[in-house]
């Protein structure tokens, strides 16, 4: 699968990517852990409207989707890799092991709960996420260079 084949079956794919991010929200928000103090700080002045609904998870690897077509998806966009650290998915996010309670990597992970909030929900935000990683790249998705700034700029103070 490459991009041109993943841009015509973006709009197939998308249900199916939020079905599995809104299960995996779930799993997040019943097992894992509120934020501390100091993180609901950090989501106060990135301008997270609900910081008392984020949990997080602590998990050894970032999960992958199962379904083939998801996982072929993720896999032409270099997505969701060995090397994923954290992952946001509506208010749960997933850290890794040997990451956890790591500060910028929960900044940047609150950062993208607040575009969430502000796009409306799992399906917008994947909507217009995934779109940017695959039309211009993860790095140089602007949502995700802008959880990049206002990381610097969280920890920085």
């Amino acid at each position: 699968m490459n991009s041109e084949s993943l841009l015509a079956q973006f709009d197939a794919l998308l249900p199916l990517a939020a079905a599995w991010a809104t299960e995996q929200e779930q799993e997040i928000l019943r097992d894992g852990v509120s934020l501390s103090e100091k993180e609901i700080g950090d989501a106060r002045a990135l301008g997270v409207q609900s910081p008392d609904r984020v949990r997080l998870l602590q998990i050894e690897t970032i999960p992958r989707p199962s379904q083939p077509q998801l996982r072929a998806a993720c896999n032409a966009i270099d997505f969701l890799t060995p090397a994923t650290r954290g992952l946001t998915l509506g208010h749960g996010i997933f850290v890794r092991s040997d990451c956890w309670r790591d500060r910028s990597l929960i900044v940047h992970e609150l950062a993208h709960v607040a575009q969430y909030e502000r796009s409306g929900g799992i399906l917008p935000f994947l909507r217009r996420y995934l779109f940017e990683c695959l039309t211009v790249g993860y790095s140089a998705s602007p949502l995700e260079r802008e959880a990049i700034a206002v990381t610097a700029r969280v920890c920085a103070e």
